[in-house]
């Protein structure tokens, strides 16, 4: 097999050298030149060229044509590079038709999900193919019919086999995107890790939230805090929005949105990095709960011992224990309470209401704020 193009770019994380992909909106766009190109000419292509919205020319191999009297069907194999992406290796199918109708008409077939709430960027019964992805279809197949000089309407079904079952392991079913995968990419190459892809999919949520009528959006970082809120307040699973590190990110979106309310709940070995100012939790970001969480215990009136003590801790868990052998564990929470809301207010300028809830192993519910505490009572 030939070069595709994006054999020479990689990115350098964490030490390691990294392989770029292309998107499944890539695999789409050139599965359906391929098979306009047959449908067209008659003749089965080997590859086919694309340029991606990035700029980067590729040249992608044609799998399975097909060429029946009024249809065309070709496949081109998804390479996701080194990313842990659910769809790498699978085919997108791609069958275009005459049609009676002017234009070119897009649509998705067998394993593309359908929307079924409002919020997307597709309307509710739409297939899900994202407005990048749709409109490089649409070049790429309008470039086929102005080369053959054809002016007839042609429709085009983007289909994936696979597609049904790699969807529960995305983030489609709690989108309420049924029956497959989506069509993704906004340009068209995959970079391998890329958090831009995690937190458009969170943004995505969020917006969703919004759109479904929710007024108060309810966030935290994953399943833990998931299964505190469903234990202790029996918030369903759908209602919540994991941001996963992204705090910061997810309170902008939320305020995007238009929310003017979000409770945040978290475990207390990452909330505590609220207290600092830091929004993204991820360790590599500030790994610091030590340091403020001795921070806290001093201000609460613990020693230098004490301070020390928890400095040498490796988890939380190990200094919430000093806390509450000293005595000080209430205090201590009241002091990063006080933290985690000096720094929300300072990041967020009271653009948005913030209730937080902090809570510790084995659910153990550590600090509410005077919002989470409201709302709580009331019923979140």
């Amino acid at each position: 097999m030939g070069k595709t193009g994006v054999e020479d770019l990689f990115v350098q994380k964490d030490g390691k050298k990294l392989r770029f992909g292309f998107t499944t909106g890539t695999c789409a766009a050139a599965a359906a030149k391929a098979a306009a190109i047959l449908l067209l000419s008659g003749a089965a292509s080997e590859t086919v060229s694309l340029r991606t919205p990035k700029g980067i020319d590729l040249s992608l191999p044609v799998q399975e044509p097909v060429r029946g009297a009024d249809f065309a069907s070709c496949a081109v194999r998804k390479d996701a590079g080194d990313d842990p992406d659910v769809t790498d290796g699978v085919l997108v199918f791609a069958r275009v038709a005459f049609s009676d109708e002017p234009g070119i008409a897009i649509d998705g077939g067998v394993g593309v999900g359908r929307v079924t709430k409002p919020g997307l960027k597709q309307n509710i019964g739409e297939a899900a193919i994202n407005p990048v992805p749709r409109e490089m279809i649409r070049l790429a197949v309008e470039t086929v019919a102005e080369e053959w000089e054809y002016r007839g309407g042609l429709s085009v079904v983007i289909s994936i086999p696979e597609g049904e079952a790699l969807a529960e392991k995305t983030f489609n079913p709690r989108l309420g995107i049924v029956g497959g995968i989506s069509i993704l990419g906004t340009s068209g190459i995959v970079e391998p890790m890329s958090e831009d892809a995690l937190i458009d999919s969170i943004v995505l949520e969020i917006r969703q939230r919004k759109a479904l009528g929710d007024t108060r959006l309810i966030l935290t970082p994953g399943n833990y805090g998931a299964d505190f809120l469903a234990a202790r307040y029996g918030i369903p699973d759908e209602r919540i929005v994991k941001c996963s590190n992204y705090v910061g990110k997810a309170i902008e979106a939320a305020i995007n949105a238009g929310f003017s309310e979000a409770l945040l709940c978290g475990h207390v070995g990452k909330f505590v990095k609220l207290s600092g100012g830091i929004m993204n939790t991820h360790s590599r970001e500030g790994d610091c709960r030590a340091e403020l969480m001795a921070a806290a215990a001093l201000r609460a009136g613990a020693d230098a011992d004490t301070a020390l003590s928890m400095l040498g801790c490796v988890t939380t868990d190990e200094m919430l224990r000093i806390l509450e052998e000293r005595g000080l564990l209430s205090n201590a929470a009241d002091v990063l309470r006080e933290r985690i809301d000096f720094s929300l207010q300072g990041r967020f300028r009271g653009a948005i209401a913030l209730g937080v809830i902090v809570f510790t192993t084995g659910n153990r519910e550590l600090l509410q704020n005077r919002l989470a505490a409201l709302w709580t009572k009331e019923g979140i």
